[in-house]
């Protein structure tokens, strides 16, 4: 299972005209290629007039499945330029679809892999670009003599309190790196004189804001 991968952080779009035609680049997350394709069939029916709807998409760890499609375009002009901005910002399970309607001057090929790119840039601008970092929820089960010591001290570590449980005894539930779990039982442990019961309660991925 991946740890850590940069993403598209949610659903956007961005208009920019060129020589008269517009184009508006679409951006989305896609964790299949079903989605992927769900997405870009919806924007083809949403611009159903336009003269191209162009896309591509890039998904898995290793990225495995990566498609580029210039739907009219000369072969090579669309499709895989924006594929390859992509690649170059190291993105995972996203897919863009840029739409462009026809202003009446033609781009030529340099023109088009330029403008298809800039656009696909802009898209992604407006997105906004996350890394999701696999975290492990742990699970820290205490007496209520440790309550205040262990949430004070994990308050003010780099670990994440997500919230606390009040039972018999009492469950805190905080998010850590999935590298740091040793680290952080060793130290739970030293905390409690080794008084808690501390297990990976489930796995899950949060997001940072990266622009």
């Amino acid at each position: 299972m991946r740890e850590n991968y940069k993403t598209v952080g949610e659903l956007a779009e961005a208009e920019i005209i060129i020589q008269k035609s517009r184009f508006i680049g679409h951006a989305a997350r896609a964790e299949t290629e079903t989605e992927a394709i769900e997405f870009i069939n919806s924007i083809k029916s949403i611009h159903r007039s336009a003269t191209h709807n162009c896309s591509a998409y890039l998904i898995g760890e290793h990225d495995s499945i990566q498609k580029a499609n210039d739907d009219g375009e000369p072969s090579g002009t669309a499709g895989v330029p924006i594929l390859e901005v992509l690649k170059k910002q190291g993105l995972k399970d996203v897919v863009i679809v840029i739409t462009r309607y026809y202003g009446g001057i033609k781009l030529g090929g340099g023109g088009l892999i330029r403008a298809y790119g800039k656009v696909t840039t802009e898209a992604l601008n407006a997105a906004g670009i996350v890394e999701r970092k696999l975290h492990h929820l742990m699970k820290i089960s205490i007496d209520y003599t440790w309550l205040g010591k262990v949430e004070n001290e994990i308050r003010q570590s780099e670990y994440l309190l997500k919230e606390i449980q009040y039972t018999d005894g009492v469950d805190l539930y905080v998010h850590i790196p999935s590298e740091k779990e040793p680290i952080f039982i060793d130290w739970i442990n030293e905390i409690t004189n080794g008084q808690a019961e501390v297990r990976c309660f489930e796995k899950e991925f949060l997001e940072f804001k990266l622009t």
